[in-house]
């Protein structure tokens, strides 16, 4: 029995009881989300963890990529950006490793992780025939498939399936204008096997055998964009709309057999169209949870991704998105390091927390005001206390000259929280004035 099947039944599980709680809502209410496919709680039945709910009403939460490349891999190095990622509030990390000891990677990092963890097995798939000398070309169905039921025993808790990638879509983007092509990694590969082959997606045409595996493990679907658009011009093309559609539909086959499915989305965005885009796959994928990429809404500012993306990510999290992967600073120019994970994922956060301000979750603004009480006092430590990053906000201070003072060096004696104090005390009577009016003086 998954999540989704015992929601289907009527029975809360004890995961969506802890998940209520966190997120301060019914039971009922939830398995109600979690029947219809509105929520998602991926845990795989091997595995306990800090459990998270995504979707519809609820909080939205942040992914941490890491893993190796063939060019530089170190399990070490992937533990440290994990225990990183996990230390600055990510709710769930994927290992993208294609490069290594791919299964004591992702031992390591399932024996290590407190939160769920996902991957994307086609690259478990790809890098072990690259290990064997041979092409891409040469992965075998059941290769890919036993690839993805090993990742599931281990106890992966979401996997991303590139199913959409079907050969009537890679029609329509061979015969489009694209600027960027196709940056799915995981979709270019099907992409490149299809085409040698000439046959159809294997995900897509075995995905009742998807389905099967996924069902015994409960593992979450994530139904990957192989067709994201990696460029603005991009955004919003009909291979994009296309695969939209077809991962709709397997959404629908994948609840109607009991398997927890969510769908991944752009991408490179501009600003303007993020929140048709978000309009769009709730309508045509029943309202299922959604897993976005940035969105990053330009292309000119790698270095700074972190901040492109939170830009886009705030907008896509008010406008319905429910799952923000992260970008670090990092992104289209290496691996990241531990520093970028620590970037990227409280930029992730704050986009997702003033998403979740603008959809009104309930509680989303109770450390805000917080935070502008202890602004109003002056209350130093208070606003450390309610700070995302509060390592950070005391460290900026501390470096100041005025860290031993009431204020600080940006207004000094000019400070406006001060002045108002002083000018409140002004107007208030001291405290031993009889309150009796004096007599009037006429002469």
């Amino acid at each position: 029995m998954t999540q989704l099947s015992q929601a289907q039944a009527g029975v809360i599980t004890e995961e969506m009881r802890e998940v209520a709680r966190q997120e301060n809502i019914d039971p009922e209410v939830l398995r109600q989300k979690v029947a219809n496919g509105r929520v998602v709680i991926p845990k795989n039945i091997k595995r306990e963890f800090i459990l998270r709910g995504i979707g519809e009403g609820l909080t939205t939460k942040v992914n941490a990529n890491i893993g190796t490349s063939p060019e530089h891999f170190d399990i070490e190095e992937e533990i440290h950006k994990l225990q990183v990622a996990i230390a600055c509030g990510a709710d769930s990390v994927m290992d993208l490793s294609t490069g290594g000891d791919l299964d004591a990677i992702r031992k390591a990092i399932l024996d290590q992780s407190r939160v769920m963890v996902g991957t994307v097995p086609i690259y478990g798939a790809a890098a072990r025939l690259l290990e064997e000398d041979k092409q891409i070309v040469q992965m075998k169905v059941d290769g890919l498939f036993e690839e993805i039921e090993k990742q599931c025993e281990q106890g992966i808790d979401y996997i991303t399936v590139h199913c959409g990638v079907t050969r009537k879509v890679m029609e329509l983007l061979d015969n489009s204008p694209r600027v960027g092509g196709m940056v799915s990694r995981g979709g270019s590969i099907l992409a490149l096997w299809m085409k040698h082959h000439r046959k159809e997606n294997p995900l897509y045409e075995y995905y009742d055998r998807l389905l099967d595996i996924a069902f015994k493990y409960d593992v979450t679907l994530s139904l990957g964009d192989g067709l994201r658009p990696g460029a603005l011009a991009d955004a919003g093309d009909r291979p994009q709309m296309e695969e939209l559609v077809v991962l709709g539909d397997l959404g629908k086959r994948a609840r109607a057999r009991g398997v927890q499915v969510m769908i991944e989305g752009p991408g490179h965005v501009p600003l303007h169209e993020i929140k048709s885009n978000m309009q769009m796959q709730k309508t045509m994928c029943d309202y299922a949870p959604f897993y976005v990429l940035g969105p990053l809404t330009t292309d000119i500012a790698p270095g700074y991704d972190h901040i492109t993306a939170a830009i886009g990510g705030a907008i896509a999290a008010a406008e319905g998105a429910d799952f923000l992967c992260y970008v670090t600073p990092a992104e289209h120019l290496r691996l990241p390091t531990a520093v970028d994970v620590r970037e990227g994922v409280f930029a992730a956060r704050i986009a997702a927390h003033s998403g979740d301000i603008a959809k009104g979750i309930p509680g989303a603004t109770d450390r805000d005001l917080k935070m502008s009480q202890h602004r109003r006092a002056l209350n130093w430590e208070g606003m450390y206390e309610e700070a995302l990053d509060s390592n950070l906000a005391r460290s900026k201070r501390r470096a100041s000259e005025a860290y031993d003072q009431i204020i600080c060096t940006m207004c000094g004696k000019l400070c406006s929280i001060n002045m108002g104090k002083e000018s409140d005390e002004a107007v208030s009577p001291p405290e031993d004035t009889d309150s009796t009016p004096a007599p009037v003086n006429d002469k």
